[in-house]
């Protein structure tokens, strides 16, 4: 039986939520060997002892007097678009969603999950309740809130740390939901604090207004369009792979 350890290693390069690797940034200009560490060039040579005679260093400030012209510019990554891995999270990612589009795929999600609570409710006799009592009717209040929270909260949490990251609103509308680092698909650590964020306060406090906050926060939100639960669980939304 062979002892060695698993193999590890970068993910697949087929996995279709990776980002994608940008066209390869070219090196810094400049030849890394011209100028070799301090105390490193023997006497009388080149840095691998070749003839001539030693050169001074270049002037101070920079100066394209030097034996080597003038020093190469600060490499930024920027510069090349970003890059693969640059300092741009979005590079190599499909674009982001318009906000229009997930305003629809929210609706279709608030309807399908609507449609279970009230199913669960009626098999449970929530509608059998004589209102003739206000406690009664807190009560049943009370029971459809927690039962509407779960159900939204969960359905959520389990279709975005799904392999697609997408709920069925967003499959119907080609979107799903991505790492903002990364692209991949959220965790069901990061899924369960975006859909807590987006629907505790919906279903509890003030369904209409808080819903209209946290998601129509992508109508302004510059440079990532996100929502107020995107922000907490550092995800975006983007289209979806065809």
């Amino acid at each position: 039986m062979s002892t060695d350890p698993p193999p590890s290693g970068p993910p697949p390069e087929d996995d279709p939520f990776l980002k994608k690797p940008q066209d390869d940034v070219p090196p810094p200009p400049g030849n890394p060997y011209d100028n070799p560490p301090h105390g490193s060039t023997p006497p009388g040579g080149g840095p691998y002892g070749g003839g001539g005679p030693q050169q001074p260093p270049p002037p101070p400030g920079g100066g394209s007097d030097g034996p080597y012209g003038a020093p190469p510019p600060p490499y930024d990554p920027n510069a090349y678009g970003g890059g693969y891995g640059g300092s741009d999270p979005l590079a190599g990612m499909p674009p982001l969603a318009p906000s229009g589009k997930r305003v629809l795929a929210r609706i279709v999600d608030i309807v399908i999950v609507a449609v279970v609570v009230w199913l669960i409710s009626l098999a449970f006799g929530g509608f059998r309740y004589n209102y003739t009592s206000d406690n009664v009717a807190y009560g049943r209040e009370v029971g459809q809130s927690i039962l509407a929270a779960i159900l939204y909260v969960g359905y959520d949490t389990f279709m975005t740390s799904r392999g697609s990251g997408q709920t069925y609103g967003k499959r119907l509308l080609n979107l799903r939901t991505a790492n903002l680092n990364d692209g991949t698909t959220p965790t069901v650590q990061s899924a369960f604090v975006r859909a807590l964020v987006l629907w505790l306060p919906a279903v509890f406090c003030c369904a209409c207004v808080w819903t209209a906050i946290c998601g129509g926060w992508s109508f302004f939100d510059r440079p990532y369009k996100q929502g107020l639960h995107d922000k907490a669980a550092k995800t975006v939304v983007v289209s979806a792979p065809q």
